[in-house]
């Protein structure tokens, strides 16, 4: 679902994605009208958002399968179409049409969007369901979590994520973790990586309402499997970077760092948007006994109002012998993103180990 650098995401959903699903749907089923869905898809496409654009794709379905036999003909049209339409975001237009048309045939949708999320992902879609009868689509969503698909089983949890980013939240599981406990605790050591990430984010998104109990969930799965160890760690990343003490301690890092920095430098010391600073970091440890190190970087942003908000980096976890030495670098440019927005002033860079504060520097960006 990518596109080049200089072209708008949501282009990847423009008039010419839209002809061609036209094309599609109607070399399917010949009652489709193409002329109306063009005239629904493409009025004012170009001042829509790359999700409203999907939104609109369902609607012009809609307009353009009138003459059909209602829901239950269209989906077999969408179903037929969609292994010919290849990735990207146009595979998200099936699901969508089920969410705002079938919610009438709450299991016949339930079971297209497990069809449909092969080729792309259902994983906005079914959140309807999910605010519509949390329990009764949680229900079959455990059954997901047990498909021999990855991307069925990635389905049972990235669906149901409290936080899913570009969808609304889903605010009974946010409340009530535990609701969706089944389908975590079933994929805590999946093999496909595809599905462990999901599990990571599902956690990550809890963690920032309900920091216990996703450590009492990973205190129960325990870190013997690999797996189940990856998804840990990347499930406690935002608790790591505040610092949390027993998400440190789950990883190993619960006690004070005993080393010493040698450097700890930002350069250059000036720069515009757009540049690339390099951090280099030396440090040794004086440990009498091996010690895990979770190293991170935190940046101070000067704001416009000359206020600072902070932003956590993580830079390495490591074990360091008795009396070993690390010496790394790391690069990071420095531009503007929708989330962030920079200001000209002096940036206060910190390094973090253990979850205290050893060692700072600074850069000044001139705007």
């Amino acid at each position: 679902m990518t596109t080049s650098v200089n072209t708008p995401l949501k282009q990847s959903m423009g008039e010419q994605q839209m002809r061609s699903l036209s094309a599609t749907l109607a070399a399917i089923a010949p009652a489709f009208n193409a002329a109306a869905f063009l005239a629904t898809a493409l009025d004012g496409l170009e001042q829509l958002s790359l999700m409203e654009r999907v939104r609109r794709a369902s609607d012009a379905i809609a307009a353009g399968s009138l003459a059909m036999d209602g829901y239950e003909a269209v989906l077999p049209m969408l179903m037929e179409a969609a292994p010919r339409l290849g990735g990207g975001f146009l595979s998200l237009v099936a699901p969508d049409y089920v969410s705002q048309h079938g919610r009438h045939a709450f299991e016949r949708s339930m079971d297209a969007l497990k069809f449909f999320t092969r080729f792309g992902s259902s994983e906005f879609a079914v959140r309807t369901f999910l605010r519509d009868d949390t329990l009764r689509a949680l229900d079959i969503m455990q059954g997901w979590s047990r498909d021999s698909d990855a991307a069925v089983r990635r389905l049972a949890c990235e669906g149901c994520r409290p936080r899913l980013p570009w969808s609304f939240r889903l605010r009974m599981i946010e409340q009530s973790p535990e609701l969706a406990a089944p389908i975590l605790d079933h994929l805590r050591a999946d093999p496909s990586l595809y599905v462990r990430k999901s599990v990571a984010n599902h956690l990550n998104d809890v963690s920032k309402t309900h920091p216990a109990w996703v450590l009492e969930r990973a205190a129960l799965w325990g870190l013997e499997n690999a797996h189940t160890r990856w998804i840990v760690r990347h499930a406690l990343r935002t608790l790591l970077k505040q610092g949390n003490p027993q998400a440190l301690s789950v990883l190993g890092a619960e006690t004070a760092p005993e080393i010493v920095v040698g450097k700890f430098e930002v350069t250059p010391g000036q720069i515009i948007l757009g540049d690339t600073l390099t951090l280099a970091c030396q440090l040794s440890s004086t440990a009498a006994e091996p010690q895990r190190l979770l190293i991170h970087h935190r940046i101070r942003y000067v704001r416009q109002n000359q206020a600072t908000s902070t932003k956590v980096f993580k830079l390495k976890e490591v074990t360091l012998a008795p009396g070993q030495h690390l010496a790394f670098e790391r690069r990071q440019q420095i531009r503007d993103f929708t989330t962030r927005t920079h200001y000209a002033g002096q940036h206060q860079v910190e390094l973090i180990v253990n979850g205290q504060l050893v060692a700072q520097s600074f850069f000044d960006l001139l705007r």
